[in-house]
């Protein structure tokens, strides 16, 4: 009888000729038949270690009976060092690992040591598939994650813009600048040469020649909205994402805006829509086109030296009034539109036929009295457009630091004394009352929770944006018919 290592060993490479074209056939593979086969894949599939003494008494056993003999067949025990290498129909998908060999004296182990081995080790010749899928998808993980982190965590290069700030309490000071090989930062805080901050991190923190810290980074989108430069007032950011809100834009939307101004709503609107949508913008001034274009160019320029995608240029500026656009959008159908004019009620009845059924149409203006004319030339127009809602975004910017003498120290909290004598006398009135108390020092005292070293301000800052427009939104409906 051959011992079970080499059992192991003559079946696997059978079953494998077994499924060449032409061995099938062989008559020395069929008077085996398929018990033995089967028998070495239950050898790596189902094998329990808990019974493997069991299982090899049982073996013997049966190899001592007499051929004719009717028992049901044993299952030999497992064979170290096979372990998934016997799953014929998942050898194509195992993955190639290094294989590690055991050492001599831990191949000679004893069943003993397989039963302390339990489910999780199938064998030293190589984990099981679940665990070679859960090892693949952390090295994917793994590989993703830091393939992402050093082509996106690139240092400053020429050509880019860069934002320095700084600041002391409510004073802060940004600065956004495009880098170059040579020249300086200039600023009130001293001079900054360009050589030391080409090559450095985003969240670098450098010192000016006057001793001031700053520090530089990337400038968000919304940093770049206000501080690029302008022409006409731009939409504030905290405006432009309650409209975003209100016209329910998705990946792909086609979009009209009327009034370009200085290209920040175009630019909101171009990363809503992404590289699959289209945003049409209609602008009736020549330097209000042209100072759009340069600063939606600015920021994709900026934006393909420092990430791994580009910004989708998916904007098409138009130096046109929107009310002679009509032959220009007819051929499209907007998901929704974003007015940002004067007289908006003026444009609706242009592109009112060009608004899908359902869709939004937002409008920025500043003061309530354009509201009120929007709403009666919606009236006098017999537009089919339904006022939804009239907001105004406030938001309340807090301070919170450490509170500062005028000297510039900081002074330290004064912790309260107790009173002894009133102590005496609350703990003596306790006692003649004759209630009781059950003190719990770790939920109910606060003694145990010492007072801070220094103390903090907190309150709203003094400067703060107060009413920049009205946002409407209105929707296109489809009126019952009488």
């Amino acid at each position: 009888m051959l011992s079970t290592r080499r059992l192991g060993l003559v079946l696997l490479p059978l079953r494998r000729l077994r499924r060449c074209p032409g061995f099938g056939t062989c008559p020395f593979l069929r008077c085996l038949g398929q018990e033995p086969f089967e028998r070495a894949r239950l050898l790596c599939c189902k094998f329990s270690p808990r019974n493997a003494r069991d299982e090899e008494g049982e073996r013997e056993a049966a190899q001592r009976k007499a051929p004719d003999a009717e028992s049901p067949p044993s299952l030999p025990p497992r064979v170290r060092g096979l372990g998934t290498r016997c799953l014929s129909s998942l050898e194509s998908l195992r993955l190639p690992t290094p294989r590690k060999e055991s050492p001599p004296r831990e191949r000679e182990g004893s069943s003993e040591d397989q039963d302390q081995s339990g489910p999780a080790r199938q064998g030293s010749g190589g984990p099981s598939l679940p665990a070679l899928s859960q090892s693949a998808t952390k090295d994917d993980e793994l590989h993703v994650s830091s393939s992402c982190s050093t082509t996106r965590e690139v240092p400053f290069r020429a050509g880019e813009l860069i934002l320095a700030e700084t600041g002391k309490r409510e004073t802060q000071f940004k600065k956004l600048f495009t880098l170059s090989n040579a020249g300086h930062l200039t600023s009130s805080w001293g001079p900054v040469p360009f050589r030391e901050i080409v090559g450095k991190f985003p969240g670098q923190i450098l010192r000016s020649s006057s001793g001031k810290h700053f520090m530089l980074r990337r400038p968000a989108l919304e940093d770049y909205v206000l501080l690029m430069q302008r022409g006409p007032a731009i939409t504030c950011p905290k405006d432009m994402n309650m409209i975003l809100l209100m016209m329910n834009i998705h990946p792909g939307d086609t979009v009209l805006e009327a009034g370009s101004g200085s290209g920040g709503m175009s630019l909101f609107l171009s990363k809503a829509v992404g590289s699959l949508g289209r945003v049409i913008s209609f602008e009736i001034r020549k330097d209000h086109h042209e100072l759009a274009k340069k600063n939606y160019k600015h920021w994709r320029d900026s934006w393909k030296m420092s990430h791994v995608e580009e910004w989708p240029d998916n904007v098409d500026f138009i130096h046109k009034d929107i009310l002679g656009a009509t032959e220009d959008i007819k051929s499209l159908t907007f998901d929704a539109v974003a007015l940002d004019m004067l007289n908006p009620q003026v444009a609706l009845p242009v592109l009112y036929p060009n608004l899908k059924q359902g869709g939004v149409c937002a409008v920025y203006l500043a003061n309530i009295t354009q509201v009120i004319e929007l709403l009666d030339g919606i009236r006098i127009c017999e537009l089919a457009l339904s006022c939804e809602k009239i907001s105004e975004v406030i938001v309340r910017d807090w301070l919170v630091c450490l509170a500062k003498q005028k000297n510039g120290i900081l002074p330290q909290k004064v912790e309260p004394k107790i009173n002894t004598d009133l102590q005496l006398h609350s703990q003596k009135k306790i006692r003649i009352e004759g209630e009781m108390f059950q003190e719990d020092d770790h939920e109910d005292s606060h003694s145990d929770f010492p007072y801070g070293s220094f103390p903090y301000i907190a309150r709203p800052i003094h400067w703060q944006t107060g009413h920049t427009a009205f946002l409407v939104k209105l929707r296109k409906c489809k009126p019952q018919l009488n």
